[in-house]
């Protein structure tokens, strides 16, 4: 198998097709398992590139697809996403300027790096969190068991009983994680959501990945902005849902999912905003929070720049990241508005995601304190659009 993975990767590395229609002498080795891991390269999977038709590739070519940073939705189990989008798109939201600062500000002085620190330590220590690998479904549950464990430690009984934990199944085995706080309304049932990937990636997926960029800093972004909110006793008026989604380097497989189903319980998502990459600044820059402007919706994106302006210590600056690049496209593409905030502008981001670099302590670039800004944004979010019922 090795002189196979070195042909594999020269392959990737030249984008030069090393399998004609999938069909080779290799067809065999190719279906041989891989200790760890459940992934058979030559299955084929429906791919939506943009302003293409969708077409059947095999996983080995969704990986070269990738190297090549191609963005694209796997479609296979989702091909309805967005059947009713036209629907949302007739009754779109609207989005007040931030007006609750005396109910922010208060959670915002909670906030720490030491469980970032601690919390990210622990989720870098798995070697990979590649979603069909064995420690990719190890890392998911112990994510699982640090969210309840923070949960019981800092929410009161009122509002524990107010919480909910899901974990969203999906058929490769790392399960995306759901963390309901009901609202109190009666007569607005609409949800509010905040979003990051759990999974990592190597360019080849079998090596190392430990994903502390990407999106290890949006994972713990998040649950550090949960457990301010909920030492702080924070009783929505509106549902809010913090979203640790599977798969999202194998084509956005766990969002998809997770979107495809609200979509067809036609839960009415008021806004959802995804965290992707908020540690790393790079030398010589200024310290910014890069606010998406392409495939995301126009309002809501105006209202996380008002959120930035607000409430965070540094400035925003506006950049593009290109079709189906990461959750929120997901939702998106499902008629529901979405946002996307990344740690600088798109040219200024990590070098080393998708390698065994993508370290806590590859570099001082990387910043704890950066990424407690983008869990400050994620509590005005929270706050400012979920309500608060007491």
């Amino acid at each position: 198998m090795k002189s196979l993975s070195l042909l594999l990767l020269a392959g990737i590395a030249t984008a030069t097709p090393l399998f004609d229609n999938g069909q080779t002498a290799f067809d065999s080795e190719l279906r041989t398992s891989y200790p760890g891991y459940d992934l058979d390269l030559s299955t084929k999977r429906l791919v939506q590139m943009e302003g293409k038709p969708p077409v059947w590739m095999t996983e080995l070519e969704k990986i070269r697809a990738k190297t090549r940073g191609i963005n694209f939705f796997d479609i296979t189990e989702t091909q309805d996403l967005g059947s009713s989008a036209h629907l949302r798109a007739q009754k779109k939201p609207t989005f007040p300027s931030p007006n609750a600062t005396e109910r922010v500000k208060p959670i915002l002085k909670t906030l720490s790096t030491k469980g970032p620190q601690e919390n990210l330590k622990k989720f870098t220590s798995f070697r990979t969190r590649y979603y069909r690998s064995d420690t990719g479904r190890q890392s998911q549950q112990w994510l699982l068991s640090k969210i309840s464990e923070i949960t019981t430690e800092y929410a009161s009984k009122s509002l524990r009983e107010l919480i909910t934990f899901t974990e969203f199944p999906h058929s490769w085995g790392q399960n995306s994680i759901i963390v309901r706080i009901n609202g109190s309304s009666t007569s607005d049932d609409s949800v509010v959501i905040m979003g990051a990937h759990q999974d990592s990636t190597n360019m080849w997926p079998f090596l190392a990945a430990p994903g502390a960029d990407d999106d290890g800093s949006g994972t713990v972004t998040i649950l550090e902005a949960y457990r301010a909110l909920i030492a702080a006793d924070f009783h929505p008026a509106r549902t809010v849902e913090f979203h640790w989604y599977s798969a999202e380097e194998g084509g956005l497989l766990g969002s998809q999912a997770v979107a495809k189903d609200y979509e067809a319980r036609s839960v009415n998502v008021l806004a959802m905003s995804q965290f992707d990459m908020t540690a790393w600044v790079k030398r010589g820059t200024r310290e910014e929070v890069g606010i998406i402007v392409d495939f995301v919706d126009d309002d809501l994106t105006k209202f996380n720049k008002e959120l930035v302006d607000a409430y965070l210590d540094i400035p925003y600056t506006e950049t593009k990241c290109g079709y189906a690049c990461s959750d929120h496209a997901s939702w998106s593409k499902a008629g529901y508005a979405s946002s996307f905030t990344i740690e600088s502008a798109f040219g200024n981001s990590n070098p080393n995601i998708h390698s065994a670099n993508d370290r806590i302590d590859i570099s001082d670039e990387f910043s704890f304190s950066h990424m407690l800004e983008f869990s400050k944004l994620a509590v005005a979010f929270a706050v400012e659009l979920g309500g608060t019922a007491k």
